[in-house]
């Protein structure tokens, strides 16, 4: 019993300490970032222009987005780099994307349209486009998105002098803010993804590109064989298959990509259950390819996925014998204190109030409404309650999942919560 006693202490040491830990790197991480790259003479309000101009391809898989298509190649068409044409790809829409999509292309010159007789994934959909793209740069977007008009030319300036740079990820934000999951997701994706994307690239290598908004280098992608159609997250599936071949990634904080983002529950379990299903296929895909000492780059990046895996499923049975002890089903010295919990609480949610307005002020500049940048800030003591438990969830349920998907069968989508409208 006192040896249970003992292991259950470190579990949930571990549980509360790791957070924390995480907080500190990514806080780091991002603020040297953002004082290497993104501060004096490199802060730009405009791109600077280009020696050489490189032929630009933007392709946009569709599948049933009559609702979001032409606001999102309207957009497309106002780019502020000169060189580069649209090519959309209805991958077997069942509602009248394909007429959207005829509609424009007759009146934007620089679109191009292609159908596929039925839904494919959003895999084959980008290497249906790339086969009939003239393009040396492949930027990809998805159906939704909504590119700032110099968002192209942020992205291919880090191509210019950079032979071995294979792919360019840029920085979504989100723009539905009418519910607080949509306000938890603005700082979500400041305050965990921005500053992750910006300490990954700090130290060489990154888990994922956006898959919403990427630059691609087309010789890279041939050297790699393109998109896989079996993985749940082709972006995080291509950015491993470029890093195994020794290909760079780098985050561009200035290529901004305004997107949707589910506003529901259900819809957010959906998605972050893909999320972790697809993450883990690819580590289990090519995490044995990095296992040498020509690998060692990607360590940290394998390190931090093991670890934050095993602490998913530590959270979960931490909460399972907290609820336990708290109905009197286990002896009480087995389980969580009560006023450890409560402390930790309050350290875990001070120091996401801390993370959270570190990376608002780094990325405040990107917002569209700075006068709102700090109104996240008010409801992220619900962060850790509802997100952290819900990602625990669905890597808890997705990694077995992964390990038990048929390899080969091909990853087809279906449309996504896009929030109340």
């Amino acid at each position: 019993m006192e040896t249970l006693a003992a292991i259950l202490t470190w579990l949930y040491a571990f549980v509360g300490f790791w957070p924390l830990l995480m907080m500190l790197v990514w806080v780091i991480g991002g603020l040297g970032f953002y004082l290497l790259h993104e501060t004096g003479a490199r802060r730009r309000e405009a791109p600077p222009p280009l020696a050489q101009s490189l032929r630009v391809s933007i392709l946009i898989p569709c599948y049933n987005e009559e609702d979001n298509a032409e606001e999102t190649i309207r957009a497309c068409a106002a780019q502020s780099y000169p060189d580069y044409e649209i090519i959309a790809i209805n991958d077997g829409s069942r509602d009248r994307t394909a007429e959207v999509l005829d509609r424009l292309a007759a009146e934007i010159p620089r679109l191009r349209v292609v159908h596929l007789a039925q839904n494919q994934g959003k895999a084959t959909a980008l290497r249906t486009g790339a086969l009939v793209a003239n393009g040396e740069i492949l930027v990809c977007i998805d159906g939704d998105a909504i590119l700032h008009p110099d968002c192209v030319a942020w992205l291919v300036r880090r191509f210019g002098n950079r032979p071995r740079l294979g792919a360019v990820t840029g920085n979504p934000r989100i723009r539905n803010r009418s519910s607080l999951l949509g306000l938890l997701q603005v700082g979500e994706f400041s305050a965990t993804i921005g500053l992750i994307k910006r300490t990954q690239r700090l130290y060489g290598r990154v888990f994922t590109v956006s898959g919403v908004v990427v630059a691609f280098r087309v010789s890279a992608l041939h050297d790699v064989g393109w998109w896989t159609d079996d993985n749940l997250t082709e972006d995080v599936d291509v950015t491993w298959k470029l890093q195994r071949r020794r290909w760079t990634v780098h985050f561009e904080p200035n290529a901004l990509c305004y997107i949707l983002m589910p506003e529901t529950l259900r819809g957010l379990w959906r998605q972050r259950l893909r999320w972790a299903s697809g993450g883990a296929q690819t580590f289990l895909r090519y995490a044995p390819d990095f296992l040498h000492w020509k690998g060692r780059r990607m360590w940290g990046v394998l390190g931090e996925y093991v670890v934050s895996v095993f602490w998913c499923y530590a959270m979960i049975l931490t909460l399972a014998l907290a609820l336990l002890s708290l109905a009197g089903l286990m002896p009480a010295r087995l389980g969580p204190p009560p006023a450890l919990l409560s402390i930790w609480g309050m350290v875990l949610s001070v120091a996401c109030m801390v993370q959270f307005a570190v990376s608002l002020w780094v990325d405040r500049r990107h917002e569209p409404h700075r006068r709102e940048t700090l109104r996240p800030l008010l409801w992220v003591i619900w962060y850790p309650a509802v997100f952290w438990c819900l990602s625990a969830a669905a890597t808890a349920v997705g990694f077995p999942r992964a390990i038990l998907r048929r390899g080969g069968r091909r990853a087809r989508w279906t449309s996504p919560d896009r929030g109340f409208r």
